[in-house]
Order: structure tokens, then C-alpha cells, then sequence
């Protein structure tokens, strides 16, 4: 009796061999607000809340600015001061190098002293006036530090701030992300980085994860790997960058949990069967004359209970896809398709 079988035929197919991970999404940039003046809170932006946007350059809080517009004045003065006095400085000088012109004709020496041409008082006032230029560059940069600003697009996450609180330099204001650029660390088992163009670095990324109750896809890209092992899972971290997280009617929010597909190696004319019918690297076909033999495959790949392989199978070759209890090369098989029937006309003679 030959055994029974099923039998398919075998279909090559190009493929990714995709790499599967997971994260939270976080921002790239996170900023604590620190004060670098002291003073009063005199007024606070009302977008200065947890969970509202800001745009770059929005004035979030002002510091009583009084005692630093006064600073500015007194600076200027001082410069004024400094500016006229090296100016007089020069002219004195330009008159002591006249009057050396003059005189030196009848003059034993050669040369005049600097000190006679006035230079070192010329070089005190340069200083002087230098410093006062340092002074009201100070001054306008104090009063500028009186205002608190956004330094770039962002989420609040937190303020820890009210109308009326006296601060000083370091306290915190409190706290930003930014909104322009969402990262997500992406762990990756070193057995898989071998699927991955590059160590998976350029790689395109789908995103899934719930948003309002439905799954939701957004498309990231992988911009670095981290360069070493985790110590506590043994795993490799390539990170992930998504470009505006929150622009769009479906924004991928800070601490999100996803999960993530990395893009892999494409594979051209790859055979893809399921794992239980592979033993040894080998698996059974069916001959045009129907008979069973085995094909040895070069797996390149196993997962999710299905076989990869590149080599070992050709297009159109029937695979025997039902379980042999004991097969052997050259076996003789048959399969549904060729079971033998009874001839219509010779059951019609019986029926007479």
C-alpha cells in the first residue's frame, strides 16, 4: 500500500527578515528651567502649565527687572565716562608725539619714552573703557535673564513656580520636552542583529501602538546604536528617532509603550514552510513520478514556528505537507488527486 499524502506546490518569494522590538517613546531633549538671576515672579505665561505647547522663544515667566535696568544705567555711565576719558587720553597723546616732533631735532636722544609720549596712560584708559564695555554687556545680559523662555518647541512636564515667588540663581522654574524629535530606545538580541543592513543603523522602523483605543502605525527611522551590551538583559539598544511626534490627528505621546518592527535584509527567492516539516535541514517533496525525496535547505532563519531558508527548494516543486510515519528516499506515494475510482460504466453494468 503507498501511503497517502497532501502535497502543495512550493512558491519563492522575496522578503525582509524583519527584526521585532519594543519602548517607550521619549523626547530627545528634556530641560530643567533654572534661574540665573534672583528676584520677584512678576508675571507667568498662561501656556506655563503641565501638558500645554509651547513655540521657541515664548515667554513662559518674568523676573522683577528693576534692580538689573539700574545696573544698565549705571553700566552705560560708565562707559560714557570710560569712552570720554580715552578719548582725551588720544588727543593728549597725538599732542606729546607733536610735541616730540618738534623738539627732538635738538635732543640728545634718539627716541622719546613712552611714558613722554603718554602711552601707558593711553593703554589705562583702553582698559578702563574696555571694562566698562564688559560691564553693560553684563548688565543687558542679566536684565535679558530676567525673562524665562522656551528654547525650543515643547511640552510642559512641569512648573514648580507661581505669581509672586522670590527665586534665586538655581532655582528651578520647571521643566520641558521638547516636541520637535521623539526617540525610542529598541532592544535587539545579538543573534538578530544579523538580519540587520548595517547593524540595523538607517533602517526604517514601524511604530504600533494604541491611540484612542485603535492601533495606530507611525514610520521611524533607527539613528545610532548605543555601542555596548545592557548588563542586565544582555541585549543591544539601537535607537529610534520619529520627527514631530505631536503634529498630525494621531500624535505618538511621550511615554508611550510600542511596539516595534525594524526593517531587515530582503531576501530574494526566499522558501518560507512551517517548522514541523523540517528535520535536520531536510524536508520531502513529491517527483513527477511519485515518488518521495528529500531536499536539504540552508536555513537562514527560524521564527513565529516558520522555516527560512534561500537554497534547497526550486519553484513549483510540490512540497508533502502530511506527517510520514516512516519515510524513506524513493518511497512511492500517491496523493488524493490520483486515487483510482470506479469507471461510471462498469457501475452502471453492476446495477443491471
Amino acid at each position: 500500500m503507498r501511503p497517502l499524502v497532501a502535497a502543495q506546490p512550493v512558491h519563492l518569494d522575496a522578503i525582509t527578515l524583519d527584526v521585532k522590538s519594543y519602548g517607550i517613546v521619549q523626547p530627545k531633549d528634556r530641560t530643567e528651567l533654572i534661574a540665573q538671576v534672583s528676584g520677584q515672579v512678576i508675571s507667568v505665561a498662561g501656556q506655563f502649565v503641565e501638558g500645554a505647547f509651547v513655540k521657541q522663544g515664548d515667554i513662559l515667566a518674568r523676573i522683577d527687572p528693576n534692580d538689573y535696568e539700574a545696573d544698565l544705567i549705571e553700566a552705560e555711565a560708565g562707559l560714557a565716562q570710560a569712552s570720554s576719558a580715552l578719548e582725551i587720553e588720544r588727543a593728549q597723546a597725538h599732542v606729546a608725539k607733536a610735541e616730540w616732533e618738534r623738539i627732538k631735532a635738538d635732543s640728545s636722544d634718539i627716541t622719546a619714552s613712552a611714558l613722554y609720549l603718554r602711552k601707558p596712560q593711553l593703554a589705562e584708559k583702553m582698559a578702563r573703557y574696555r571694562s566698562a564695555q564688559a560691564s553693560v554687556k553684563r548688565a543687558k545680559r542679566n536684565l535679558e535673564r530676567t525673562y524665562i523662555k522656551a528654547p525650543y518647541d515643547a511640552i510642559i512636564n512641569e512648573r514648580s513656580i507661581s505669581l509672586g515667588s522670590v527665586v534665586n540663581p538655581g532655582n528651578s522654574f520647571g521643566s520641558l520636552s521638547s516636541t520637535e524629535v521623539a526617540e525610542v530606545r529598541l532592544p535587539v538580541a545579538d543573534k538578530e542583529l544579523q538580519y540587520l543592513n548595517n547593524g540595523g543603523i538607517g533602517a526604517t522602523v514601524e511604530f504600533n501602538a494604541q491611540y484612542a483605543g485603535k492601533e495606530t502605525t507611525w514610520q521611524a527611522k533607527v539613528v545610532r546604536s548605543e555601542g555596548v551590551i545592557d548588563q542586565k538583559s544582555r541585549m543591544s539598544y539601537l535607537v529610534a528617532q520619529l520627527q514631530t511626534p505631536y503634529e498630525g490627528v494621531q500624535p505618538l505621546r511621550f511615554g508611550s509603550y510600542i511596539n516595534a518592527t525594524i526593517e531587515g535584509r530582503a531576501v530574494n527567492g526566499a522558501i518560507v514552510v512551517p517548522h514541523h516539516l523540517v528535520k535536520n535541514n531536510k524536508i520531502a517533496v513529491l517527483n513527477d513520478d511519485l515518488t518521495l525525496s528529500f531536499k536539504t535547505l540552508n536555513i537562514i532563519r527560524e521564527q513565529d514556528g516558520m522555516v527560512i531558508a534561500n537554497q534547497g527548494l526550486a519553484e513549483g516543486e510540490q512540497l508533502i505537507t502530511s506527517a510520514l510515519e516512516y519515510p524513506s528516499e524513493g518511497m512511492a506515494v500517491k496523493i488524493e488527486d490520483t486515487v483510482t475510482k470506479p469507471d461510471v460504466t462498469q457501475l452502471a453494468l453492476k446495477g443491471e
